[in-house]
Parts: C-alpha cells; sequence; structure tokens
C-alpha cells in the first residue's frame, strides 16, 4: 500500500473533485471481477472514484483498506460511499500529477495609481 503525505493526499483529492465513479461494488461484495476491473481502471486513469453500495460503514473502510493492500494503490479518500484511489503508472507516462506545480515567477505588474480626477463633480 502506498503512503501520501497530507499535501500529496489534498491535492489528489482536488484533482479527483470533477471525476465520476468508474466503479461500483454492488451486492455482492468485493468480489475478483470488482479487483479486476479496479485494477484495469487504475492502470488506466491513475486517480478513480469507486461507488460502494450498501449502508455498512465498517464494511466500506474494511473493502477500502482491502483494495489498497491487494492492489498496492494508495487511499485518498473515503466520504461517504465514495472511495478514491491512486496508483501511479510505472511507465513514466503519468496522466496524474502527485505534487502542486510550483508557481512562476510573474513579471510586477505596474504599481503606479492614476491621478483621481478633481473636477467638479466627478462626472465626465
Amino acid at each position: 500500500m502506498m503512503e501520501l503525505t497530507r499535501d500529496q493526499r489534498l491535492h489528489l483529492r482536488a484533482q479527483a473533485h470533477g471525476l465520476q465513479p468508474v466503479v461500483m461494488i454492488g451486492n455482492n461484495g468485493l468480489t475478483d471481477a470488482v479487483i479486476r476491473e479496479i485494477a484495469v481502471n487504475l492502470d488506466a486513469h491513475e486517480l478513480i472514484k469507486v461507488r460502494v453500495l450498501g449502508d455498512d460503514r465498517e464494511q466500506r473502510e474494511t473493502w477500502f483498506a482491502e483494495i489498497c493492500s491487494v492492489l498496492g494503490c494508495a487511499a485518498v479518500q473515503h466520504i461517504g460511499k465514495l472511495l478514491v484511489l491512486y496508483r501511479p503508472n510505472h511507465d513514466g507516462k503519468s496522466k496524474v500529477t502527485l505534487n502542486k506545480p510550483k508557481p512562476q515567477n510573474k513579471p510586477a505588474a505596474n504599481t503606479a495609481k492614476k491621478k483621481a480626477s478633481t473636477s467638479g463633480t466627478g462626472r465626465r
């Protein structure tokens, strides 16, 4: 299982915000077919959401930990019935940035203040 720093996890959560779930764990639970489907989607996308049907929070937490240990991925977030998982590609063609890009130096803006009009009513 991968470990992420707090900043990495926050950055990945922000990137995952607009994603739709690509895998659903249904009434049959965490089957081998579901594990394979999660693995295929992690290979394709690196950062995915998984929707879990069912109301048992402890069961969802157990499945989350099991998925991460079996597939060697990182647990990014568990919010409600959604699980966010991350596993980088090893081919060097990463689609997801793990760290925030550093801001580039921008030229200083013109800080000169414009003179206010002092004529009569201020209308032009």
